[in-house]
Order: C-alpha cells, then sequence, then structure tokens
C-alpha cells in the first residue's frame, strides 16, 4: 500500500462515532442530527424536472471531461453576474466537477505533487480534504490559525519568507468552514499579490459564497478582476450546487479561473474518470441559470440563524456567522466533553471544534473550546435543537464530568 496512506488522519466524523459510541441517549427524545453539512431543505421542482427529462437520453451515454458546453456557459455567465468580472472563457476558464470535494484534493495532485519540499497553506480549523489531499501529494501541510485573536481570518502574510518560498499551493476558505468568516475584497487582494511575491497557487474554497445574511462575500476571481488581472493568473476559485441549490447527492461543481492552469490540470482529469453524468449537468446548467430558488434558501437560513441568535445570545458568548449555515458555538467544558453531555443527555449531536483542527507548536488546537453546528434541518428542527443546546449550556459547568 501506498505508505503515505499512513499519514491521514481518522476523519471528523469517524471521531464523533467513536465519542458517541458508548453514550446512549435518551430515549423519550427525537434524534436531531446537527452535526452534518448536508442540506435538508427541498430542491426546486424545475431542477428534478431537468434531471428526469434528461435521465433517458444521459444513462446511455458517456459524459465528457470537460462537460456540456451549455453547462460550461451557464456557469461562465454565472459568475460574470455574481462577481462582477467579464471576459469567462467557458472553452478554457471553466470545467465541470463531480462536486468541489474531489477537485479541492486533485488539484493538490496536480499543483504540489512531485515536489521535494512542497508546502501546502490551509486556515486552522479547516475543511479536511485539504490535509489529506496535501499528505497524499508528498507535501507538507502548514496550519495558519484562524481565531478570535485574528477574527477567525488566518495572516498568511506573517509567515517566515523561508516557508512562503516553498509553497506550492495555498486553500482558502471563504465563507469559512468552520466559522462563517469572510475575507473582504482588500484582504484577498493582499493574498494574490503574496502569491505574486512567491510563486504560488491560490484554490479558493467558496462553495458557501450563496448562503449570506448582510452582503454577498466577495470572491477570489472578483478580486483578481479589480487589480485588472483578467487572465486570473494563479488564481482558481471551487464552487458547488450542494450549498447553493440543495443539491449534496448530484455532487455538482465547478473550477475556474487561470486558463494555463485549468488547462495542465484537465489532464489529470482525463485520467481520473471523473466526468460528470449529462442528466446531473442537465439538472446543474438550469440551477446555475435560476436565482429565486437561491434567494428562497437564503431566507430560510437567515431565519434559522435569527432564531439560534435570540435564543443562544443570553447564554454564551455567540458570534453570527457571516456567511455560510454553520455556528462556531464556544461551549462550556469544552467542544468535545459538551457535544458527549448533550447527546448523551439531549440526543442532540453536533461536531467537536477540535476534529476540525490541528494543535500548533504549544499544543493549542483553535477548535478546542467550540463545537460546530450545522443549521441544516427544517426551521422546527433546527430551533428544536438550538431549543435543546441552551439547555445543555445552562446545566453544564466545566467542572461537569462526562457521561459513561
Amino acid at each position: 500500500m501506498n505508505p503515505l496512506l499512513h499519514r491521514l488522519q481518522p476523519y471528523p466524523f469517524e471521531k464523533l462515532s467513536l465519542l458517541l459510541r458508548s453514550v446512549t441517549p435518551p430515549a423519550d427524545r427525537s434524534a436531531i442530527d446537527l452535526s452534518i453539512g448536508e442540506p435538508r431543505h427541498p430542491v426546486a421542482p424545475f431542477i428534478r424536472q431537468a434531471m428526469a427529462q434528461a435521465l433517458d437520453d444521459g444513462i446511455a451515454r458517456y459524459p465528457t471531461t470537460r462537460g456540456d458546453i451549455a453547462l460550461r456557459q451557464a456557469i461562465a455567465s454565472w459568475l460574470m453576474g455574481r462577481f462582477g468580472v467579464a471576459g469567462i472563457d467557458p472553452e478554457r476558464q471553466v470545467l465541470p466537477v463531480n462536486g468541489t470535494r474531489e477537485a479541492l484534493f486533485s488539484v493538490a495532485q496536480a499543483v504540489a505533487g512531485g515536489s521535494n519540499d512542497a508546502v501546502v497553506l490551509m486556515p486552522n480549523p479547516f475543511y479536511q480534504i485539504y490535509e489529506g489531499a496535501t499528505l497524499l501529494a508528498g507535501a507538507e501541510p502548514v496550519y495558519v490559525a484562524a481565531d478570535a485573536a485574528n477574527g477567525f481570518l488566518p495572516n498568511y502574510a506573517a509567515l517566515p519568507g523561508s516557508l512562503l518560498q516553498r509553497t506550492k499551493l495555498l486553500y482558502l476558505c471563504t465563507p469559512s468552514n468552520p466559522t462563517g468568516s469572510v475575507l473582504s475584497l482588500p484582504q484577498l487582494i493582499e493574498i494574490i499579490e503574496l502569491a505574486d511575491r512567491y510563486d504560488f497557487v491560490i484554490a479558493s474554497d467558496e462553495c458557501y459564497s450563496e448562503i449570506w445574511y448582510d452582503a454577498p462575500p466577495a470572491g477570489l476571481l472578483q478580486a483578481a478582476w479589480q487589480m485588472q488581472r483578467y487572465d486570473f493568473r494563479r488564481c482558481l476559485v471551487f464552487h458547488s450546487l450542494s450549498k447553493r441549490s440543495n443539491m449534496p447527492g448530484a455532487r455538482s461543481g465547478f473550477v475556474a479561473g487561470d486558463a494555463t492552469l485549468l488547462g495542465e490540470y484537465f489532464k489529470l482529469r482525463t485520467y481520473t474518470g471523473c466526468a460528470t453524468p449529462p442528466f446531473v449537468q442537465q439538472a446543474a446548467t438550469v440551477a446555475w441559470q435560476d436565482e429565486q430558488h437561491v434567494m428562497a434558501n437564503r431566507d430560510l437560513y437567515r431565519q434559522k440563524l435569527n432564531d439560534a441568535m435570540a435564543i443562544l445570545a443570553p447564554v454564551c458568548d455567540i458570534r453570527p456567522p457571516e456567511a455560510g449555515f454553520y455556528l462556531w458555538l464556544p461551549v462550556p467544558g469544552g467542544g468535545e466533553r459538551f457535544a458527549q453531555q448533550l447527546f448523551a443527555h439531549w440526543h442532540v449531536t453536533t461536531l467537536p471544534g477540535a476534529y476540525l483542527g490541528r494543535c500548533d507548536q504549544a499544543g493549542r488546537n483553535p477548535g478546542h473550546d467550540f463545537i460546530r453546528v450545522a443549521m441544516v434541518a427544517p426551521p422546527e428542527q433546527n430551533r428544536e435543537g438550538i431549543l435543546r443546546i441552551k439547555a445543555c449550556i445552562e446545566t453544564q459547568s466545566p467542572s461537569s464530568s462526562p457521561s459513561p
């Protein structure tokens, strides 16, 4: 077996399963799972209809790696309208992918693989695909703290020049999973300037960009355009329909940006057999062309966030996310202990924040004091889950010990 496989850490939900394995939740309370970021809002009927209509013909032919031109045109049009850029070439600057998870993984193999001492930068806490992709590319992951001290936004420019000179790839996550923080347009411009200085690629995971509460988040291509960098050099963005259109099972997203990078990345994708099925492409095409269902989806998340803030603000120091559907919630006694207590006494499942982070040189994990709450359930069930979290906070103290 590949010896690099031994460097992979267990996935967060594997750790969670072990944490809760010996705990029996109360039978008189219904189970509420707020641990996984799997949207449970309904899929718009017109999207379902488009997929059904394309199924008969689409299931009988191989898809191409580049995807249908109609889908790439729809994506390019959406990007230009959403982020105020122009001239995105659907032939060279857009590539459909089977969900951004596999694309975020494989881009590290294309960019950082094959180097002897390559570094890949990522926020801490983070989406664990960044780490796994880095390790299997044979590169070194460097975790850059995103905590209260820096507004939950990592400061990449503060890293030593010797480290930045070895950097091949930087993973951004804006809006952030799990903290809900958003990089501003000036901050994105500063990161592009840093990439210019040290010659590395930026992979911006923007999958939560359409779930926002006050203002639409800026994007990396938008920042490049502001700099009059019309070729989007060194910049790749990753978007998905999983969150925007409640289509996680469709596994449909795209990568866009630097045509030279995408041309090389395309070579890898032709070998890995990851082309999107034609009937999924058809559903994706109509989804990217419509904003009404996205607005309705966003309104539903806004309602749930307002409920959560009203319920939790009196009992904890809650910081509302700027975007995304996660609460990064500080809890008494640390996230792991609290998640176990919450499940044991209230039958609510959340994810300990430490499972999404890594310890720094001082042994501090920036996620230790938090749980991640995914506000994905229907409004009434979500509200009930938040009420149970409040009750658990009220009954817990740092000196309490976990249930057996």
